[in-house]
């Protein structure tokens, strides 16, 4: 994303996502959607970032 708008309150290493600041380590989004994909999450690996979106 060009000219990205940095959210500081959202940090995000996924660089594939769409909402990514490619030069620094953040979310350009001002909410989130965090989920799971467990019945009963018990680690981190268990939960997912629902605002996820692949970067074309």
């Amino acid at each position: 994303m060009d000219n990205c708008r940095a959210n500081e309150c959202i940090k995000c290493t996924v660089q594939q996502c769409t909402y990514h600041c490619k030069d620094k380590n953040y979310c350009s989004l001002d909410c989130i959607t965090i989920g799971t994909h467990e019945t009963n999450p018990t680690m981190d690996q268990c939960t997912d970032c629902k605002s996820f979106e692949l970067q074309r």
